[in-house]
């Protein structure tokens, strides 16, 4: 969440991001934030006051006990007891502002960062970058023309491909659980599982330490993230145990430092993590959902940082390269978007989505999103670092991305590599596959 110094000290800035992400009410919510915190200091400052008497009185007490002013000592009693009411008073008062304030934090969004483009929706997230063309300025979703053909006559798409060669059954997922969860069988769990060690192994040689976390996790660890309050109903919820479904390794991961103080010279530390993740995907419907395009229960492996304010910019930067180079070694067209203000997460500073090419469905598939938190999770998980030369303590920020999430990557596998002979694999993923063809 936010800051109560962000908020106070650079009001209109923070106005103007929440204007950008599209926050309706954002002025008043912080001209609220900014009012219940004042009085939450009010509070604070009479209590200090008051506790301040009271402490002086009591010494006198002593004074006039020795002195035999016995009276006098007993009158001042009283007093110091109507003082101490009036403190519990003024606790209450103060925690229930305080509890008022962070309440009306957890309802504000991240702001973004000065670079990320004005927009409502997605149409207007910028193209800076693909491996079909070359990008300019002016490229935005709404205007983006391109149209590869790579070259499959009338392609089928991925969910008839796993059915004509009996990789994925969607309908024993349907039997077993019910929409949105598929059993994947023979060389389409081979695939899977090629592309979980693929990744995993890539991420490994860029310098990521690899967690196997929990997927299911406590409501501090979601909220520490931002993934609660749920305000979209996305995440599966165990009311009897109150712990909740991972929708990404990025919850576990990072609640590893939450209420952690990290030394300076330990940073930037990078994770990655492979896990299965669960989303209820609530309202989601309609052609786009077909197939692999959006489940309830899917594979994803994750990066995740934790790094200085100084070196977060450079660290967001290294995400992405990674990311890039593993669409490139599986050798599928992609576009790099930087998302606009009004299609950002409600946690992101600024964000990346990067989109592969359905040959079949003859659209863009989001593959990963990398962002940037700045010191918006930090804040809520209480993670911060210690300067090496002052010591003194800051928040971290937070990055995380997905590197990737497969149940796309193999849809765009499926459809962008299929040939009268068969689904030829990547050759990156033919040492791990063991096969090259899928027949």
């Amino acid at each position: 969440m936010l800051t109560l110094k962000l908020i106070t000290e650079d009001t209109e800035r923070v106005i103007r991001g929440l204007e950008k992400k599209h926050f309706e009410g954002a002025r008043e919510a912080i001209e609220q934030v900014v009012a219940t915190d004042r009085q939450r200091r009010e509070a604070q400052q009479q209590l200090d006051a008051t506790k301040q008497q009271a402490k002086q009185m009591a010494a006198q007490i002593g004074q006039l006990m020795k002195q035999g002013k016995r009276d006098e000592a007993e009158q001042i009693k009283l007093q110091v007891a109507a003082f101490k009411q009036k403190d519990k008073e003024l606790q209450e008062a103060m925690d229930k502002a305080q509890e008022e304030v962070n309440a009306l934090l957890c309802q504000i969004p991240n702001i973004p960062y000065d670079e990320v483009p004005e927009g409502k929706t997605a149409e207007s997230n910028r193209v800076v970058k693909s491996n079909l063309k070359e990008c300019t300025a002016e490229d935005t979703v709404g205007n983006w023309t391109v149209n590869p053909q790579l070259g499959v006559e009338n392609p089928l798409p991925h969910w008839e491909l796993a059915k004509k060669y009996n990789l994925i059954d969607f309908d024993l997922g349907v039997k077993i659980t019910g929409a949105g969860f598929p059993v994947y069988i023979g060389k389409g769990a081979q695939l899977q599982r090629a592309l979980i060690n693929f990744f995993l192994d890539e991420a490994r040689k860029a310098g990521y330490t690899e967690i196997m976390p929990p997927t299911v996790v406590n409501a501090d660890s979601g909220y520490g993230t931002g993934q609660l309050p749920d305000k979209e109903g996305q995440m599966y919820h165990c009311e009897i145990d109150d712990l909740y479904l991972i929708p990404t390794a990025e919850v576990p991961v990072t609640n590893i430092y939450r209420d952690v103080i990290i030394d300076e010279k330990d940073l930037p530390i990078k994770n990655c993590a492979y896990t299965q993740c669960f989303r209820r995907e609530a309202g989601s419907y309609g052609a786009n959902v077909r197939g692999l395009n959006r489940l309830h229960e899917f594979s994803k492996i994750e990066i995740v940082r934790i790094d200085t304010p100084q070196h977060s910019r450079e660290s967001h930067k290294e995400m992405l390269t990674h990311v890039e180079d593993l669409l490139q070694k599986l050798e599928l067209p992609y576009r790099i978007l930087l998302l606009c203000g009004g299609d950002q997460s409600f946690t992101s500073a600024i964000c990346y989505d990067f989109e592969v090419y359905s040959e079949a469905q003859g659209r863009w598939l989001e593959v990963s999103s990398v962002s940037n938190f700045d010191t918006y999770q930090a804040n809520r998980l209480k993670c911060r670092y210690r300067h090496a030369e002052d010591k003194k303590i800051e928040l971290c920020h937070t990055l995380n991305g997905s590197a990737l999430a497969l149940p796309r990557i193999v849809a765009a596998i499926l459809e962008n590599n299929q040939t009268p002979e068969g689904i030829r694999i990547p050759r990156a993923l033919v040492p791990y596959c063991r096969f090259e063809v899928i027949e």
